[in-house]
């Protein structure tokens, strides 16, 4: 009878420990389906660790509960490469040019030739840079020209519009920044200055420039990790020395770099551009600006240093059909070299001859 006992005592616990195992095991088929993936960032990525199933998580080797990945787990995420900052070494190159003109014989020649055979002698000079930036005298619009065939001492002679086309021709000579904060932008009024910004941005050109709207008075790009503000001065809109000194203050904030290009002075005075416009550079200068490279007398002006900063006071015409004088066939394009490692600015005059034929060349 005890030897029975002890049968079905043994009998009893083997059972109890089958019973005990089978309730501990996994189930054959685990639903996957609520499993949370964490979407990625745009300025992130998730790096997984070789083993891990999921891509987007790193597998923790911390016992979970069940075996489910669960949202509660912290990805390890880094930088991309290209949101890391990286320290350039290698210098800016930014050119800078006079006038740009494409009306009365311009227009002309750029009809019966092309728009590049205009440019066909500078398209090099244009190419080498990080950046060129230029004064487009007048708007672009699809209006029909009123100067082409207008006398001299006739007003119609100095009412200006640009073929459309030209934006893209620029675009594609590298000039991807132009001022047009000058006494000719407002020619065919505000329709013309809207019209003007729309099609230098549909050609991927930036501009700048106090038009008298309040609109895009300055401009900062950042070049190879430097920031560098452009702000203008127009002589022709009331009120905008004030808010060119407000601007160069607004953007010392903002910029590494502040360059102030105004549209000053008188037409055809070659050498000193006068005391007025002198005291004016000053006190940009004063106020923050790191250059000044102005435009609006159709001829090469003096430059000088003032408190370290390069001032040029005009660089004369680059394109334009200006032929009646030898000043004004002279132009002079500045390139400007930032040397990111020393914090310094230097300067290469190029100068350029405008030829009757339409073209301008690099030379004197």
């Amino acid at each position: 009878m005890a030897r029975w006992l002890t049968y079905i005592f043994i009998a009893t616990c083997s059972c109890f420990l089958l019973a005990s195992c089978k309730s501990r095991s996994l189930p054959e088929n685990i639903a996957i389906d609520n499993i949370q993936i964490s979407p990625t960032v745009e300025s992130q990525r998730i790096i997984p660790e070789p083993k891990s199933i999921n891509p987007f998580f790193i597998v923790s080797s911390h016992p979970l509960k069940g075996n489910a990945v669960t949202s509660e787990q912290k990805p390890i995420v880094v930088p991309v490469a290209s949101e890391i900052k990286k320290e350039h070494t290698e210098p800016i190159t930014i050119l800078f040019t006079g006038d740009l003109m494409f009306d009365r014989y311009i227009r002309q020649v750029a009809q019966k030739k092309g728009n590049n055979f205009i440019f066909a002698q500078v398209k090099e000079l244009l190419a080498e840079n990080d950046l060129v930036v230029s004064n487009l005298e007048g708007p672009i619009t699809e209006n029909k020209s009123v100067s082409v065939n207008a006398k001299i001492n006739e007003k119609n002679n100095l009412v200006f519009t640009f073929d459309p086309s030209l934006a893209k021709t620029l675009s594609e000579l590298n000039i991807k920044l132009v001022n047009i904060g000058n006494n000719h932008i407002l020619n065919f009024g505000p329709e013309g200055i809207k019209k003007t910004k729309e099609y230098l941005i549909s050609a991927n050109i930036n501009y700048f420039g106090d038009t008298g709207d309040g609109e895009g008075r300055y401009w900062i790009k950042e070049i190879k990790g430097k920031r560098i503000g452009f702000i203008n001065y127009n002589f022709s809109i009331k009120g905008s020395a004030q808010n060119a000194l407000a601007d160069i203050t607004q953007a010392k904030k903002e910029a590494d770099l502040v360059i102030v290009c105004p549209h000053w002075g008188t037409e055809y005075k070659t050498g000193d551009p006068g005391q007025k416009v002198i005291i004016l550079a000053h006190q940009f200068v004063d106020a923050g600006a790191d250059l000044i490279i102005g435009n609006h007398p159709h001829v090469v002006q003096k430059s000088e240093v003032y408190e370290d900063k390069k001032i040029y006071y005009s660089l004369g015409n680059f394109i334009f059909d200006q032929y009646w004088s030898v000043p004004t066939q002279k132009g002079l394009a500045v390139k400007v070299i930032i040397n990111p490692k020393e914090q310094k600015l230097e300067f290469e005059e190029i100068p350029l001859t405008l030829l009757k034929n339409g073209q301008t060349k690099v030379g004197k």
